[in-house]
């Protein structure tokens, strides 16, 4: 238990995977997992989760250059990017069987022979050799049934994401992950590894939080049985540290130092499923007011705007921005927690943080 922990602390605490620095693979690794989100406003989330983290990034970059990367496009618990090593955590998985192939049984058995017989396949390629039926997609919507097959064995393991063309996902046989099928990885080791995966990530975070991470069943544990339910809280109670804060008990991994962790100078404009942002239940706890991501908010209800990035002056967020690009420029619209003062630093900060965006976007020249 660590004595005398304050809210402070642990915000200057919560920026131990930020800062400009080191490379893209670097960012991966260190990270574990950068999630993705399509949404462009003005960058996909992964984007702007990069910006971040990596000198000179540029939107677009891991898309790029993921073909030369240690890196693999899986759950964790959501959607995005994770070096090999990390993805070893996450197989096998044995998932709930999934609406196509209730739909069409035989469907991902024949998805599954075409990528055997040609590689690398464009969803496109697959609706033309196995025909276009439609199947009811999570979002109410219609999808194309072959790529939802692909989707299916690519969270199953049976296929890998090569590369994007025109932001489309392109489909190859995956035998790193029929190896680990075969022969697994220790269970407890996996949900170790997951552990502190997670803590290292969001941490220092509520230990309810953790709980809810752990939980998931996108790690392919079997709905995380009573077991390893009891492995993993020995696991964050032995391996662990945490303290009390407010009333909340926190935990983070050993290594992270908080006590006398120096805050972060300037300003900084983040994505919503940033590290820093994505625990709702820590975010308003540290910083006094609860962020809002409305993209699915009809926009009449919206109170924060369509894609609202958090902006931080130092360790704390003091409002949020609306970017979008129009005109071939960068607009910006701001909106600021009772209180804030809207200083000469934060003004002069935020002409800053918007130069770097409009640099990361490639505006301007």
């Amino acid at each position: 238990m660590t004595a005398h922990l304050t809210p402070a602390a642990l915000r200057a605490a919560a920026f131990s995977t930020f800062g400009l620095r080191g490379t893209l693979q670097g960012a991966l690794d260190r990270m574990g997992f950068v999630q993705a989100d399509p949404i462009r406003a003005p960058a996909r989330a992964q984007d702007l989760t990069l910006m971040q983290r990596v000198r000179g990034y540029r939107a677009g970059d891991l898309e790029q250059l993921y073909p030369q990367l240690n890196a693999e496009e899986d759950m964790l618990p959501n959607y995005g990017f994770v070096p090999r090593q990390v993805q070893a955590l996450l197989h096998p998985r044995e998932p709930t069987q999934s609406r196509v192939e209730r739909q069409y049984p035989e469907l991902l058995a024949q998805v599954r022979a075409l990528l055997r017989e040609r590689g690398e396949l464009h969803p496109r390629e697959v609706s033309a050799a196995l025909g276009s039926s439609r199947v009811m997609n999570a979002w109410g919507g219609q999808s194309s049934a072959t790529t939802r097959a692909l989707e299916a064995l690519h969270y199953q393991g049976g296929a890998r994401v090569t590369r994007r063309a025109g932001g489309v996902r392109l489909y190859a046989p995956a035998p790193h992950l029929q190896a680990l099928r075969e022969v697994p990885w220790p269970e407890e080791q996996r949900l170790r590894g997951a552990v502190h995966l997670l803590a290292r990530l969001y941490g220092p975070l509520p230990e309810a939080s953790l709980g809810y991470l752990i939980s998931l069943s996108r790690f392919g544990f079997p709905h995380l049985h009573s077991t390893l339910r009891a492995v993993s809280r020995q696991i964050v109670r032995e391996e662990l540290h945490m303290a009390v804060v407010d009333g909340l008990r926190y935990v983070w991994l050993p290594e992270q130092q908080l006590e006398g962790a120096s805050a972060p100078r300037g300003v900084r404009i983040v994505g919503p499923f940033d590290p820093l942002v994505w625990d709702r239940r820590r975010f308003t706890h540290l910083h006094g007011w609860t962020y809002r991501f409305e993209a699915y908010t009809p926009p009449a209800k919206r109170s924060m705007g369509y894609y609202a990035l958090p902006v931080f002056q130092a360790e704390r967020a003091v409002g949020w921005a609306n970017l979008r690009v129009e005109a071939g420029g960068l607009q910006a619209d701001f909106g600021f927690v009772p209180g804030v003062r809207q200083t000469a630093a934060l003004r002069r900060g935020l002409e800053a943080e918007l130069g770097r965006y409009e640099i990361f976007l490639g505006l301007g020249g």
